[in-house]
């Protein structure tokens, strides 16, 4: 028997789960287009020449983005450092391996002598086609989630050491500045670049804290805007202020995560009672057989 089409349609499959797989791990957002973005404006390095992946996904996004149900996630996009061009073409890969595994698997079966009717694996192939290209866009919500949920925990951090900032008679924007270059990783570097833009296009700090909320849709970054907006007048209120945003940050944070735990653990009640069950059959299954022999 000719094992070649066996292998083929084996490594195409176990192709096209390890690429859906590799995309579901990376919550991470990519630093290098962060270090990019927080670069100062008058300092910042001609823009490089897109990729070629880049270059094909935008030509796809051009001819494909009129069609129904054709959406970019743009806002998530950005915050994880993704260009609109890759996920489009990563969508577009996805379908065709899609419309191709299911075609692929019928060749065993020709060969075999089985005969399919062609609507079989066209069918399938639609069906397995639409689920694959929504799937990145799946990704790149729980991506985006899980991103949004770093910052918050970084936010908090940040909360306490502009409040302290304060407390030592810093001013609103130095002690906006300061804290942001204690902080590590990625929330920070756009914090920092966030204002690193205010000071050198002389706006208010909170303004730019503002439009980088509106930017990668941040809404905790508002309440911290809000309260600097007032931090002139009264460093005292201010300090009292921002330690209370980050007490009620944090009980949301702490209720954010037992959901998550809860949701978790009842998925895991199906499962465990399945178990139970069974382990219960096998135990009591040689006392009906010899039950029923006698």
């Amino acid at each position: 028997m000719n094992l070649l089409p066996v292998v083929v349609t084996g490594g195409t499959v176990g192709a096209g789960v390890a690429l859906l797989i590799r995309e579901l791990l990376q919550p991470q957002p990519a630093l290098g287009a962060a270090l990019q973005r927080s670069a100062p404006a008058s300092f910042t390095m001609p823009e490089p020449e897109l990729d070629r992946e880049e270059v094909w996904g935008r030509w796809l996004l051009a001819r494909l983005e009129r069609l129904p149900g054709v959406e970019v996630p743009t806002t998530n996009l950005a915050l994880l450092g993704q260009g609109p061009g890759q996920f489009m073409l990563k969508k577009t890969a996805f379908a065709a391996l899609g419309l191709l595994c299911p075609v692929i698997a019928t060749i065993p079966w020709i060969i075999a002598g089985v005969g399919l009717p062609f609507y079989v694996p066209a069918g399938v192939g639609l069906i397995v086609a639409v689920l694959l290209f929504i799937t990145p866009d799946l990704a790149v919500r729980d991506q985006a989630k899980r991103a949004r949920q770093e910052f918050a925990h970084a936010l908090s951090a940040y909360l306490d050491l502009v409040a302290l900032k304060r407390a030592a008679d810093a001013g609103p924007a130095e002690a906006l500045e300061k804290a942001a270059e204690v902080g590590e990783g990625w929330p920070f570097l756009y914090l920092r670049g966030a204002l690193r833009r205010a000071r050198l296009e002389k706006i208010p700090p909170y303004q730019a804290l503002t439009e980088l909320s509106a930017e990668y849709d941040l809404p905790v970054l508002d309440d911290i805007a809000d309260i600097m907006r007032g931090s002139a007048t009264d460093g005292a209120a201010v300090y009292k202020a921002l330690r209370a945003r980050t007490a009620a940050l944090n009980a949301e944070l702490l209720a954010d995560q037992a959901a998550e735990a809860n949701a978790a653990s009842e998925k895991m009640t199906a499962p465990g009672a399945l178990l139970a069950v069974l382990v219960m059959l096998l135990m009591a299954f040689p006392a009906v057989i010899r039950m029923l022999t006698v």
